[in-house]
């Protein structure tokens, strides 16, 4: 039957739960009077039944009863506390002056030991009005889920929304105060789940065993949700009371969950990878939670390098249960709790390991080798963005000092190449990832658009530029002179100028009143720049438009007045600094500092705390790096992009615009000024790809370590010897006047400068060679199986060449303070350069970064912007082919409409090489051929056709709605188990066919399409 209605569904789910899932059925409760969230009768049969005395059966009842139905406080936080009563026990004595026993409500330890029930339309009298949830799932006789269903035409919307109703005041609140688990289904778009209070856009989709197709998908994932055991587990394990709102986990998080418990009992560490916005942090406590709970004398310590997440982190312990939880000021605070048995979870900001100088540093690392901390307990180490976190000093003081730690690391971006070599030795291997791809497809996070925008900037007077040049550096060497210059080159092509700037800001203040979600104020905007000086520019121009009181700077730049009294180079101008300085000075000057942060901290979490609740205020933040990784701010929809970036700073700064918000946010948007197209693609293609290191086994990791000390060794000993054998020549005693004499020979003597250039160029690319090997094997010394002596020679030759460097460069005259002409040329660039207005240039607008990428975009778009680099006739063609293959790929589904996408392709490639459309409007056309292709439909197809198999029904039928449905409804009332391999079976789809079209003609035609959609029919 087509679209049966809901009553055979609900009888279809209650088999289902009784036969496959093993539940007891108590029965349809409509008539039933006093239906309670504890049904007391079914608790106090199962506590006896497991062992509990009548007396403490009874006390535990009564409590359970009196807290599932008290009225005080709101939903949340009773909910909170019978959680807390489910979960850790019932505390009572048998009599008075005995000792206190704990009764569990619910065995989780072995879940046979329970009941499992379900009865339907369960009648809620209590409240104004009564309602009657459609099936109420029951662990002995306490109600913890509630399951709503609805027909397949009527979207699932209609279920939640329901849920949510029946939890307020005026309907049935009270009754949920036990309840776990909130799901909605039908037989058409399977199976959502939530829990008490969860917003309808936050309803989650299970997802598992992808390729099982048998069945409806309802059925599937009832089955795997509420299996008792892993009912039990996700309640058990995977409920998070975070500031106000309680969480379920999402299925990649408990899936990573179960890996990571694997790990954690073999005593390997390892990485989870779970792209931005997929909740690393509530990972992190779930873990936590079960580590501390699941692993005698176990300690964690977790190390973020973000103070929100340090502060969310502690409170959501706090929120479990978890009180024995202290944050750590510094490194040596930390060391004191590890060597001390309590507390059990300490947090602490990366940077508090930070703060010791290279020698006391070197010191430090030497004395905690020779004198291994003593720390108590079974230490687990969790690092946030361990691929940044992890590098150099921080990870030689954790492998000193924690030697015995297993170390897990949480990352939103994988392991590039250059990482992976460093990170897997400290952490290991995967345990579990997460793409971006994926989250995008589960409605975890949005997809993205990308729109290029060139400012295209004018030199307008050479000759003024050449006259400044032939004055200032007359004094100066060839060495210094060709520095200014390149300086010149560099500032020329980095930096904006002030025409530019200007430019830029025309265009955001332009799209906040045209951009749909920034018009609307729902959303906003982070403008990314590329230095303070050029953020702090960005502000002050700001200042002069309508988002004057309503964008700020976020830099974590502190005005010191040490910061510029080293500034003034005697010119009567302002330096970069002194031009940071006194924006800030001016910008802070009114705000009071809170609690113990400083003004800046002040003024930056008050910015930070309107972005994110309050879009219509705080419209637009300008920032540098800070925020760019971490940030998590819903309504910020757009991002402009004005700094060179790629790999992770680039991915993670893409994804602050992905987190799900009102129903207006489709997608999040990248505006970039600085042609990163390319690098926007790899990096989206890099966090959407299979790594070749997911599959590693701990041997193999281990292989890769050794494989790679042994380079690094091997590197280390040649960059010494280069540098030993360039000096080796020095006369003796190898003094600072020898080593001159030698690399320059007489200084004054402009001719010997140049005769022994050659040394001293030979000299400066060792000594750099020598630096880099050191810095790449620096951090496993004692691993590398180094002697004591061997370090202390490594150590000492790294001071006496930085210091040989400087005095070569300094005697030679090779140093030049570019201070002095840094406002100079400044005012250079902002008079003699001028920028155009903007000009879009992708070429393929309104398609989201993933359907580019599905269509192979990237080959061919690498040869695009400034528009078109190389050959357009070549990039032309391999965007033909692609679409070409895309539509003879999706053909057989859809005929009519591909072959219309056909024709439109053809005319197109035609009337390029006739030359009869611009390569400008060809790329803009083909953006639209692209769009319709992945879209798989015509625009404007109506929304009863919410399968491919429909739509296409509906484009042959020349575009009849009811007709298509009509089609639909028989068909799949007609086809039989089999029928593609059943001749009788095919002629009775094929007469269903002809009984609604009457049309010998059409049959095969649509019986064509009916055969392609094999997961349809």
């Amino acid at each position: 039957m087509i679209n049966p209605i809901e009553r055979i569904t609900q009888n279809r789910i209650i088999q289902l739960f009784k036969k496959e899932l093993g539940y007891t059925y108590y029965g349809n409760w409509e008539k039933r009077e006093h239906n309670s969230n504890v049904e007391e009768e079914i608790l106090k049969q199962n506590l006896m039944k497991r062992g509990y005395s009548e007396t403490l059966a009874d006390k535990a009842v009564k409590e359970v009863y009196d807290m599932a139905t008290t009225n005080s406080g709101n939903l949340y936080h009773r909910n909170k506390a019978m959680y807390s009563l489910l979960r850790y026990g019932v505390k009572a004595r048998p009599d008075l002056g005995e000792q206190f026993d704990t009764i569990f409500p619910i065995d989780w330890q072995d879940f046979d030991k329970n009941e499992f029930g379900i009865a339907e339309e369960v009648t809620l009298t209590k409240g104004e009005n009564n309602r009657r949830p459609d099936v109420v799932l029951y662990i002995n006789g306490i109600a913890i889920g509630v399951l709503e269903l609805k027909r397949g035409t009527t979207d699932i919307s209609e279920s939640i929304n329901q849920s949510i109703s029946n939890q307020k005041v005026l309907f049935n609140e009270w009754f949920y105060t036990t309840v776990q688990l909130l799901m909605a289904g039908n037989n058409t778009q399977g199976l959502k789940y939530g829990t008490i209070e969860t917003q309808s856009k936050y309803y989650l989709s299970w997802k598992e065993d992808e390729i099982d197709n048998e069945g409806y998908k309802l059925d599937k994932y009832l089955k795997k949700l509420c299996n008792k055991e892993r009912i039990l587990d996700i309640i058990y394990n995977g409920v998070v009371f975070d500031a106000g709102v309680k969480k379920l986990p999402r299925p990649h998080q408990y899936f990573a969950l179960k890996e990571a418990q694997e790990f954690v009992r073999k005593k390997e560490g390892g990485i989870i990878w779970h792209t931005q916005g997929s909740g690393k942090s509530l990972m992190m406590v779930m873990l936590g939670k079960w580590i501390l709970e699941n692993v005698a004398n176990s300690r964690i310590v977790i190390l973020t390098d973000r103070t929100e997440l340090d502060d969310q982190i502690e409170r959501v312990f706090k929120d479990v249960g978890e009180t024995d939880v202290a944050k750590t000021r510094s490194g040596k605070e930390l060391m004191q709790f590890l060597t001390s048995s309590r507390p059990r979870l300490v947090c602490s900001l990366i940077h508090k390991f930070g703060n010791k100088t290279e020698t006391d540093f070197d010191a430090f690392i030497k004395e905690l080798q020779n004198n291994p901390v003593q720390t108590q307990g079974e230490i687990f180490v969790f690092i946030d963005e361990c691929h940044r976190t992890q590098s150099g000093k921080l990870n030689q003081v954790m492998k000193a000092v924690l030697h015995n730690a297993v170390f897990i690391g949480f990352t939103g971006t994988p392991l590039l190449k250059e990482d992976k070599k460093t990170t897997m030795d400290v952490f290991g291997r995967y345990i579990h990832t997460y793409k971006f791809n994926e989250a995008v497809e589960d409605g975890v996070v949005k997809d993205l658009m990308y729109e290029g925008r060139s400012i295209e900037q004018n030199l307008t007077s050479q000759t003024k530029v050449d006259q400044w040049f032939e004055a200032k550096t007359a004094g100066l060497n060839d060495f210094q002179k060709n520095e200014l210059k390149k300086k010149w080159g560099t500032m020329q092509n980095v930096l904006s100028s002030k025409s530019r700037m200007e430019k830029i800001v025309a265009d955001v203040v332009g799209d906040f009143s045209v951009k749909p979600r920034l018009r609307s104020q729902n959303g906003n905007a982070i403008l990314v720049a590329s230095s303070i000086y050029e953020a702090a520019k960005y502000y002050n121009l700001f200042l002069n438009t309508e988002l004057k009181n309503k964008c700020a700077i976020i830099t974590s730049y502190n005005p010191n007045a040490s910061d510029v009294s080293l500034e003034d180079t005697g010119a009567d101008n302002e330096t970069d600094k002194e031009f940071i300085f006194k924006t800030y000075t001016d910008l802070l000057k009114e705000v009071s500092v809170k609690g113990n942060k400083s003004k800046t901290e002040t003024y930056e979490a008050d910015a930070k705390e309107s972005f994110r609740k309050e879009p219509a205020r705080m419209k637009l933040l300008i920032v540098v790096s800070k925020l760019l990784t971490g940030f998590d701010a819903p309504p910020c929809t757009y991002i402009y992009i004005d700094k060179r970036m790629q790999d992770h700073t680039l991915f993670q700064a893409i994804c602050r615009v992905n987190r799900l918000d009102t129903d207006d946010k489709d997608f999040g948007y990248i505006i970039d000024y600085m042609e990163l197209f390319g690098n926007v693609t790899d990096a989206i293609n890099v966090y959407t790809s299979e790594l070749d290191s997911e599959g590693f086994t701990k041997e193999e990791v281990g292989i890769q370590l050794k494989d790679r000390l042994k380079i690094a060794k091997d590197r280390l000993f040649t960059a010494l010897e280069t540098v030993e054998s360039i000096c080796e020549n020095v006369a003796s005693p190898k003094n600072d006047l020898a080593y001159i004499h030698y690399f320059c020979g007489n200084t004054e003597n402009p001719e010997d400068l140049k005769a022994t250039e050659y040394k001293r160029m030979a000299l400066y690319k060792a000594i750099v060679e020598y630096i880099r090997a050191y810095a790449n094997v620096k951090a496993d010394f004692i691993a590398a199986e180094f002697t004591d002596a061997e370090i202390k020679r490594f150590n000492d030759k790294l001071d006496e060449y930085l210091n040989l460097r400087e005095i070569i460069r300094i005697a030679s005259g090779e140093t030049i303070d570019l201070k002095a002409y840094e406002a100079d040329m400044r005012f250079l660039i902002d008079t003699y350069i001028k920028a155009d207005e903007s000009e879009v240039i992708s070429p393929f607008e309104n398609i989201s970064l993933l359907d580019l990428l599905e269509t192979n975009m990237d080959k061919a778009i690498d040869s695009l912007p400034k528009e078109i680099k190389g050959n357009q006739e070549a990039v032309a063609e391999v965007i033909e082919n692609n679409v070409r293959s895309k539509i003879v790929e999706e053909h057989l589904l859809d005929p009519k409409y591909f072959d219309h996408m056909s024709v439109l392709l053809q005319e197109l490639i035609e009337r390029r090489k006739k030359e009869t459309i611009s390569y400008r409007d060809y790329l803009k056309e083909m953006a639209d051929v692209i769009r319709q292709v992945n879209q798989g439909k015509k625009d404007g197809v109506p929304k009863s056709l919410n399968t491919k198999g429909k739509v296409a029904l509906y484009h042959t039928l020349d575009g009849d709605e009811n007709l298509a449905l009509v089609l639909e409804e028989k068909v799949q009332y007609a086809k039989q188990e089999g029928f593609r391999e059943n001749l009788a079976k095919q002629k009775l789809v094929k007469k269903a066919i002809f009984d609604v079209l009457d049309d010998v003609s059409k049959v095969e035609e649509i019986y064509k399409i009916i055969d392609a959609h094999k997961d349809e029919y």
